[in-house]
C-alpha cells in the first residue's frame, strides 16, 4: 500500500480466496462443501463428468451450464443420485462477507459514534432541522462550507460524535434495510407541535419498530401559537410511542428547528440513548460497511459513499463493494477534505471503484486486489444465479407449504382498506386467528390505496399486503412485480379472513387458473329461423364439452366470450365431442360466427 500501517489489522474472515480451492472435498463417501459451487467444481471435486452432472439436472427440469452456481438442493440432488452422502460445513466464504458473523477481541472494541437517520411527516420541519443541526457546534473552519459533498454528516457535542444520514424519507430507509442493511442505530422523529400525528409519521414509526431501532421524538414548531405538546405525545400513545412522563421509554424533545431551539437538548438526548446502547467496533481490522448513495462522476468516475461500521478505512485500501471491486483513490468527508483514513461510524465519498454500486450493497476492504477483484467476480456469479429464483417478500402459497412443514411462526401483514374503520375491522379480525403456533404481525393498518411505500415495506419486512375495497395503480403493481411482493385483493371481509386462516392451517385452496380444453373449427354455417345461427365444426384439438364456457376466435382475436346453448353430433344432444369428430354447436346469445372461426373450450382448475 506503499506507507506502513500504524497497526497490523485483522482480516474480516478467516479464509483467503486463494485457499478457496479447498472449500469442499469428499471424505468417506461424504461430500463436504462450504458454500454455493459451480457445476464444473461439483464435477470436478466429486470425479464425475460435468456432462452427466447437465443430463441429469436437465432431465430434473433444470436448466444449467458448467459455469450455473448451484444452491444447496441442487447439490444434495447430485450427490444422492450419483451415490454420495453430503455435508455443509457452514463457514463463509469470503464472497459471502455480508454473513460473515464479527467475533472481536472485548479489549479491542471501542465506543462508536451513533448513527442517526431523521424521518417525519411532509412540512413537519425535517429539513430545518437538518440545516439546524448541520449549523450548530460547527468546529473553526467549517463555517461556510456547509454545502454538503456527501449525504452524510458529522456533529460534534460535549466531546462526543453523532453521525446523521441525509435521508429524510422512508423510502431511501427501507430500501437500504431491505437489502439486508441494517446502517441506523436511532431514528429521530420529527412531529409538529401544531399539526400533529400524520400519515406519514405513523409509516415512519411503522419503519423504525420494523428495524427495531429506538425513537426519539423531536416535537418541532413550539415557537408557533398553537403549539400543543401535550396532544402530541397523546397521539403518539395510540401507535405504542410512550413518552418517559407518561412511563413509557421514549425521550420527547421540544424544539424549534426555525429558532434553532433547544437543539443542543435534542442532541444530547441523541448522545444518551447511543450510551445505553453501547456501541462499539474494532477499529483495528479491514474497514467492512454500506453504501449510503453512489453516483457516476462526469470527471472522476463512479463515486460512492461508503459508512464505516466496523474495521478503518484507509486510502489505497483495495475494496469490494457489492459485485464491483477498486481502490480507495482518494477519500473526503462532506466538507471535501481528503481524509488518509476513516474509522467506524465515519461517512465518506470514496472514488476509484470499477462500477457504481448500488445504495444498500455492503463493501469490505481487503489486503491484496487480486482478492478483492476475485471476490468481487464471484459475488457477481452469486447475485446472477439468486435472482433468478429471487423472492423478496412471503407469498400466501409460501406460508401455506412453510405451515404444512410446521415451520411458520410469524406472518407478517400490511392491510390497507377504503377507510380507517376498516382497516381496524380487518386487524381485530386477523389479530383474533392468533395461535400458539402462528402469530399474525401487523405491520402497518391504515386507510387509504396501496402506495410504493406499502410495497417497500412489505419486501424489507417479508410481509403480505392485503387490500380491502382498495386498489393499487399500475406503478405499484410494477413495483410490486419487481420486489417479488404478493398484493392480496379482497371486497368481502370474511373471504380474506377464510384465506388466511387456511393458510395458517395448512388448508389453503389451490388458485383456480384456466385450462383449455379444447378447439373447434367452423366449417360451415346452417341458419335455422326459430334457433339462430348453428356452426358445423370439425374438433381439431382436445374435446369441446357442452357445460364448459366457450370463446369465439378470429385472426387470433377474441370475439366473444360466453356459453354454449346446445352441442350436437348427428342430429342427437351430447354432453361431448372429442378430436376429429364433426358437430354442430349453437352458441348462447351469439349468432355472428363466421367460417374458419375457432370455438374454443375452456375449464376452470387448481393451480399446481
Amino acid at each position: 500500500m506503499g506507507k506502513k500501517p500504524k497497526f497490523d489489522r485483522e482480516t474480516n474472515v478467516s479464509t483467503k480466496v486463494s485457499a478457496d480451492k479447498t472449500k469442499s472435498k469428499v471424505n468417506g463417501g461424504v461430500f463436504i462443501y462450504t458454500g454455493a459451487i459451480s457445476t464444473g467444481e461439483l464435477s470436478k471435486s466429486l470425479n464425475i463428468p460435468v456432462g452427466d452432472i447437465i443430463k441429469f439436472l436437465f432431465m430434473q427440469g433444470k436448466m444449467i451450464t458448467i459455469n450455473t452456481i448451484l444452491d444447496d438442493d441442487l447439490i444434495g440432488l447430485v450427490c444422492l443420485e450419483f451415490g454420495y452422502d453430503f455435508q455443509k460445513k457452514h463457514i463463509v466464504a469470503a464472497e459471502n462477507f455480508e454473513e460473515v458473523e464479527i467475533n472481536d477481541d472485548p479489549s479491542k472494541l471501542k465506543s462508536r459514534p451513533p448513527v442517526v437517520t431523521i424521518m417525519g411527516h411532509v412540512d413537519h420541519g425535517k429539513t430545518t432541522l437538518i440545516d439546524a443541526i448541520r449549523n450548530s457546534n460547527l468546529v473553526a473552519g467549517e463555517v461556510g462550507g456547509i454545502s454538503q459533498e456527501i449525504g452524510a454528516y458529522q456533529k460534534e457535542i460535549n466531546g462526543h460524535k453523532i453521525t446523521f444520514i441525509d435521508t429524510p424519507g422512508h423510502e431511501a430507509f427501507t430500501e437500504m434495510r431491505s437489502r439486508g442493511a441494517s446502517v441506523t442505530d436511532i431514528v429521530v422523529l420529527v412531529v409538529a407541535a401544531d399539526d400533529g400525528v400524520m400519515p406519514q409519521t405513523i409509516e415512519a414509526i411503522d419503519h423504525a419498530k420494523s428495524a427495531n431501532v429506538p425513537i426519539i421524538v423531536a416535537i418541532n414548531k413550539m415557537d408557533k401559537p398553537g403549539a400543543d405538546p401535550a396532544r402530541v405525545k397523546n397521539e403518539l400513545m395510540a401507535h405504542e410511542i410512550v413518552a418517559e412522563e407518561f412511563g413509557g421509554d421514549v425521550i420527547c424533545v421540544e424544539i424549534s428547528a426555525k429558532k434553532r431551539q433547544n437543539i443542543d437538548a435534542l442532541l444530547e438526548a441523541i448522545i444518551l440513548v447511543s450510551e445505553m446502547k453501547e456501541l462499539k467496533a474494532n477499529p483495528d481490522r479491514y474497514a467492512l460497511g454500506t453504501v449510503l448513495e453512489a453516483k457516476l462522476d462526469r470527471n472522476e468516475g463512479p463515486k460512492a459513499t461508503l459508512l464505516i461500521q466496523n474495521g478503518t478505512l484507509k486510502e489505497g485500501d483495495y475494496l469490494v463493494v457489492g459485485t464491483s471491486y477498486g481502490k480507495a483513490r482518494r477519500m473526503t468527508n462532506e466538507f471535501k477534505k481528503v481524509l488518509s483514513e476513516a474509522t467506524p461510524s465515519t461517512p465518506v465519498a470514496v472514488i476509484g471503484l470499477s462500477e457504481v454500486p448500488a445504495a444498500g450493497d455492503r463493501f469490505m476492504a481487503f489486503a491484496e486486489e487480486s482478492e478483492a477483484k476475485e471476490i468481487a467476480l464471484k459475488r457477481k456469479q452469486l447475485k446472477e444465479a439468486k435472482e433468478k429464483n429471487k423472492s423478496s417478500a412471503a407469498s400466501l402459497d409460501d406460508l401455506f407449504k412453510m405451515a404444512e412443514a410446521g415451520k411458520v411462526q410469524t406472518i407478517n401483514v400490511i392491510i390497507k382498506a377504503d377507510s380507517t374503520g376498516s382497516a381496524e375491522a380487518v386487524k381485530g379480525s386477523l389479530e383474533k386467528l392468533n395461535n400458539d403456533q402462528v402469530k399474525i404481525n401487523i405491520i402497518r393498518a391504515t386507510s387509504g390505496a396501496i402506495t410504493e411505500s406499502d410495497v417497500l415495506l412489505a419486501s424489507a419486512s417479508k410481509a403480505i399486503i392485503y387490500g380491502f375495497n382498495v386498489r393499487p395503480d399500475s406503478k405499484t403493481r410494477s413495483k410490486a412485480i419487481e420486489e417479488k411482493v404478493e398484493i392480496r385483493l379482497h371486497n368481502i371481509i370474511y373471504a380474506l379472513i377464510e384465506e388466511i386462516e387456511a393458510a395458517m392451517k395448512g388448508m389453503l385452496k389451490k388458485e383456480m387458473v384456466e385450462s383449455v380444453t379444447g378447439q373447434a373449427q367452423i366449417r360451415k354455417l346452417f341458419k335455422v329461423s326459430k334457433l339462430g345461427t348453428i356452426a358445423g365444426c370439425m374438433i381439431i384439438d382436445g374435446s369441446i364439452k357442452a357445460n364448459s364456457p366457450i370463446r369465439v376466435i378470429r385472426d387470433g382475436i377474441v370475439v366473444f366470450e360466453g356459453k354454449i346453448a346446445s352441442l350436437q353430433r348427428e342430429k342427437d344432444q351430447v354432453k361431448e365431442v372429442k378430436s376429429g369428430y364433426e358437430c354442430g354447436i349453437l352458441i348462447e346469445n351469439f349468432n355472428d360466427v363466421k367460417e374458419n372461426d375457432i370455438i374454443e373450450g375452456y375449464e376452470m382448475v387448481e393451480g399446481k
